[in-house]
């Protein structure tokens, strides 16, 4: 099987174009291959497809077998593989995913090569059975959850997959390796949730740090960004468009009023190719 190792700001994927469907043994092959000390090493695989509704369909599997409704990450990242390949010559194409239907990406190329992807991540469900959370509310702002002793508030953002965005002191600094995990599984996420811990520092300025769903901490998390931005506008404390800084790198994010998408601005980048026996 023939792949490529993607990332984006060092979310990293291992590609794989060319099958038809997922193979039977998917969640076997995405722990053996995302091992990062006896197989390939990466977050997730992600498998560009064919589709009947977009020009192309994408499936994320997560580092733990489990399947990932949407990633904004991987999906800048099968952009610039579609094109970078040939697959297609278009520089605005559509690809369906699982949580988020067919979403519209826009192509900034140089050189034959995709530089910069601007995804149209759709419009973020608020409604907190929806995202999912236990919580029946139209908007769940700054809800309080406790764990372990602790009380934290949350907001709730579904970009094709659920988030909750925690504002905290110092999100760079801030102990993500233990509730990170504790907020994940909490009853009050029936799907479990990826976890943001956000500092604003601007109205157009905030750093994020991500436990994601499935993954565990990550460099980056497209969608937690986006999901950033919503909770963030929610909350009084920035911009519609803000640059979101994870610990890989930034991130342009906007939030329409005029047809309420969130629209996220990136870069993608190819590490390597290989064959897996």
């Amino acid at each position: 099987m023939k792949f490529t190792k993607m990332h984006g700001l060092g979310n990293d994927f291992i590609v794989i174009a060319g099958e038809q469907q997922l193979p039977v043994n998917v969640a076997e092959l995405a722990k053996n291959q995302c091992n990062r000390f006896f197989g390939i090493g990466a977050d997730g695989l992600v498998y560009i497809l064919p589709s009947e509704v977009a020009d192309f369909r994408m499936r994320i599997i997560n580092s733990d077998g489990s399947e990932a409704e949407q990633c904004g990450n991987a999906i800048r990242c099968a952009a610039k593989y579609i094109y970078d390949n040939g697959l297609t010559d278009k520089e605005e194409l559509t690809i369906e995913t699982l949580g988020a239907g067919a979403q519209t990406v826009q192509l900034e190329v140089a050189d034959g090569k995709v530089q910069q992807v601007r995804v149209d991540m759709g419009a973020p469900i608020l409604n907190g059975l929806q995202v999912p959370t236990t919580v029946d509310e139209e908007r769940v702002i700054e809800h309080p959850i406790e764990v372990d002793g602790r009380e934290f508030r949350f907001t709730a953002v579904s970009m094709g997959n659920p988030h909750c965005v925690i504002y905290v002191d110092d999100a760079a600094n801030f102990d993500l390796a233990t509730w990170g995990p504790k907020l994940e599984t909490h009853p009050m996420f029936p799907r479990k949730i990826n976890v943001e811990f956000v500092t604003v520092t601007s109205r157009e300025h905030a750093e994020m740090r991500v436990w994601e769903r499935g993954a565990g901490p990550t460099l980056a998390c497209g969608t937690g960004a986006c999901a950033t931005v919503v909770s963030s506008v929610l909350n009084g404390l920035t911009d519609r468009t803000a640059v979101v800084t994870l610990k890989g790198g930034d991130l342009k994010i906007e939030w329409n009023e005029a047809d309420n998408h969130v629209y996220m601005t990136g870069p993608a980048a190819e590490v390597y190719r290989g064959e897996w026996e």
